[in-house]
This record gives structure tokens, sequence and C-alpha cells, in this order.
């Protein structure tokens, strides 16, 4: 709390000039601090802290097998370079870019609910090209999709038509 504190009076006659009293003021800060860590802890335990932002992502057990008409498999491969390329099936290799892969991804599904997407990604590209192509997978609504490191036959055949 507060309290207020007064010197003692001197005798008369000691001085030449008569002294002015001075009060001294001490004020107790124990209320307002303690009102200060109760704010504290109530927006700490009130505060909803925003929930991390993950795919789930389930895995197949590492013996499965699963037989897919090749018909239903788009196949995205990207070069170290970060270039482009997809190709339906058996269809032709056709270039593409990060800005059209949504819309390629929303069109196929149309033409083909049944639609796998299949990503083939060179071991020397930046791994933030394979998140930029989950986040597109998942944008475009594709549920069904696998990530493969492209293999060395893959790149020397892709890479002269990319």
């Amino acid at each position: 709390m507060g309290a207020v504190d007064i010197e003692p009076k001197q005798k008369k006659g000691s001085g030449l000039r008569r002294q002015k009293r001075r009060v001294a003021i001490r004020i107790d800060m124990t209320p307002m601090v303690d009102v200060a860590f109760l704010l504290l802890i109530f927006f700490m335990v009130t505060t909803v802290f925003r929930q991390p932002q993950a795919m789930e992502m389930n895995l197949p057990p590492a013996d499965a097998v699963v037989e897919v008409p090749e018909s239903n498999v788009m196949t995205i491969y990207v070069n170290q370079e970060q270039r482009m390329s997809y190709k339906m099936g058996k269809g032709d290799l056709v270039s593409t870019g990060m800005n059209e892969l949504k819309d390629l991804f929303i069109e196929n599904t149309k033409l083909n609910p049944e639609l796998i997407i299949l990503v083939k990604i060179h071991r020397g590209a930046p791994y933030e090209t394979m998140v930029d192509i989950m986040d597109e997978l998942e944008i475009a609504g594709m549920t069904r999709f696998s990530l493969v490191a492209m293999t060395e036959e893959e790149q020397n055949t892709i890479g002269t038509q990319i």
C-alpha cells in the first residue's frame, strides 16, 4: 500500500534559514505487480494458438503391390533445374509449369475420377519444389498421389525431352 513518512521537526532557532518540511512518499508496488502477472497468466491460458498445418499421409505397407491401369496414371517429371513435364498413361510428354499444375489436375480429374498422380522428381531438385507440388495437389483436392525419385534411366530419357 502507500505510506507517508514525515521527517522529525528541528528545534527552533537552530539555523538562519527555516528548512521546509519534506514529506517522503513510499508506494508499495506489490499489488500492481500481482495484477500484472494475473493478467499475463490469464492471457496465456486463454489464448488459442494456431494449429500447425500438416498434410496427413497414409503410407502403404512396404510389401504392398497395387495393380493400376496405366490409363489412370498421370506421371509428372521434375528435373534438377525444376523444369516439369507430364504424360497421361502411355501418351506423349508435354512440358508444363508450376502455375499450370492446379488446372491440369482439376481438368484431368473431371475426365477421369480414378486418376492417380505419380510425381517423379530428380534427387538434385530443390526440396521446396516437391513441397510446392504437394501444395498444388492439395489445393486441387487430389488425394491419390505418389512421390518417387527418378531413376537414372528416366533422367537420361526425360532429360533430352524436357
